[in-house]
């Protein structure tokens, strides 16, 4: 068998997000650009799930990087709940040409003296220093997770769920549990209840569509609805068949990066440290 490559390079890749956008109508989550990229590329599932280092995969990466290139280029924008759009100028934009694109950013970064980005290159959006940084904590943390016992990470997902809202959060027993560690209700408007049941699984890696499927059999006629709570990332064919239409009960995934987001919003094991940075305006000493 072949050793899995991804043989596109960042810049490679301005087009097809620019295409993945207009295509998504103008907005689209990190994990729906990603997809929609895929989908154009024509991307096998090796191709997708190949990974980088710690949670992140080779595409999820060089797509950070193609977001904040096409971002310092003016051609898109994000929000702060992670949501990227095309700008004006972005809306009006079918297809860039690369040189020019990595010409513009890099002179950019260039004059403002920033640090240096992949391989070397100035780079003008802080955001990507910001973005490797996002990873690097996720990383760590996740590291930490999993390496606590299998039974306190149960115990980490029913107080995830707790704090995100529902009630009634309970562990099932471990040896009789068919594919179920816990089972809990969520209430919508004080109106609306659904039976929902969990699984907590500490991977490395990624989760199959296997495991998506033998999920729902296990809760048939048990939940409402499931969720897979992963220290890892499911597969493109995974979150495709936790929604697959007929489907039922539909499965709720959150992965890894989810995971570890989720805990720093909540601030479950994580505490946020604001740093104060002091800037010295030596041309203000020389006009004393």
């Amino acid at each position: 068998m072949s050793k899995v490559t991804f043989k596109y390079k960042f810049d490679d890749l301005f087009n097809p997000m620019l295409d993945a956008l207009h295509r998504l109508g103008g907005s689209g989550s990190v994990s729906e650009i990603e997809d929609q990229v895929a989908a154009i590329l024509n991307l096998t599932e090796d191709e997708v799930n190949y990974m980088h280092k710690g949670n992140i995969t080779v595409l999820a990466y060089k797509l950070a990087w193609t977001r904040n290139y096409l971002k310092g280029y003016g051609l898109i924008e994000n929000s702060s709940r992670g949501v990227w759009s095309l700008t004006e100028k972005g809306l009006k934009t079918k297809k860039v040409d690369k040189t020019e694109v990595k010409r513009f950013v890099r002179q950019k970064g260039r004059n403002a003296s920033e640090a240096l980005g992949e391989n070397g290159i100035p780079l003008s959006a802080q955001e990507i220093e910001d973005e490797v940084h996002e990873t690097t904590w996720q990383d760590v943390l996740l590291d930490v997770i999993k390496r606590i016992d299998p039974i306190a990470f149960e115990r980490l997902c029913q107080r995830l769920l707790r704090e995100l809202g529902f009630q009634n959060v309970e562990v099932t027993q471990r040896t009789n549990d068919g594919g179920i560690d816990g089972l809990g209700l969520l209430k919508i408007g004080s109106v609306i209840s659904f039976r929902c049941a969990f699984q907590s699984k500490r991977y490395k890696e990624t989760v199959s569509t296997d495991k998506i499927r033998d999920f729902r059999g296990a809760i048939a006629g048990r939940a409402d609805r499931g969720v897979i709570i992963t220290t890892g990332t499911f597969t493109r064919e995974a979150r495709k068949e936790a929604i697959r239409d007929g489907a039922i009960p539909y499965i709720d995934l959150i992965d890894g990066y989810e995971l570890a987001q989720k805990l720093k919003e909540l601030q479950l094991g994580v505490s946020i440290e604001l740093v104060e940075k002091v800037n010295i305006k030596e041309d203000w000493f020389k006009a004393i």
